[in-house]
């Protein structure tokens, strides 16, 4: 059985339609002799980049980056991939609550096991002091802007 939309008519099913406007306009091109075909092709379109903005937790004396994660949401996660595909010069580390996390519930995937994936160094709780104690690394100029400008 067809399941029902608002517009009182069978939905989903091989010849249906998704809105009543749809189906009114096919109604009105079969009546016409209209040859056409309905949701039978892609078009493919790239939805435009938008500017955004990144403020590290940290950025260290070494020029390492760090940024501190207690619950880490797939929005951050892709952040850090554009980040690291846009400027693969800077260095930028994660430290977790808990690098065991699960990505999100029932994911077999943790924390740690994300960051290992993507070669992204992580740590738990605190940064470890060898991190601190790393070579000075030198962040390119015009890459990191005053915060407020």
């Amino acid at each position: 059985m067809a399941a029902f939309g608002r517009y009182a008519g069978p939905r989903r099913t091989a010849s249906s339609f998704r809105s009543g406007l749809e189906e009114k306009n096919s109604e009105l091109m079969d009546k016409h002799g209209i040859p056409y075909t309905f949701e039978l092709h892609w078009i493919n379109y790239t939805i435009p980049a938008r500017v955004a903005k990144y403020l590290p937790d940290f950025i260290l004396g070494n020029g390492i980056i760090i940024e501190c994660k207690g619950i880490w949401e797939v929005e951050d996660r892709k952040k850090h991939l554009l980040l690291r595909e846009q400027y693969p010069q800077l260095d930028i580390r994660l430290v977790f609550s808990s690098s065991k996390a699960k990505l999100y519930k029932g994911s077999p995937t943790t924390y740690g096991a994300w960051c290992e994936k993507h070669n992204i160094q992580f740590a738990d709780k605190l940064v470890p002091l060898a991190w601190m104690k790393e070579k000075k690394r030198q962040i390119p100029d015009g890459i990191l802007k005053e915060k407020g400008a």
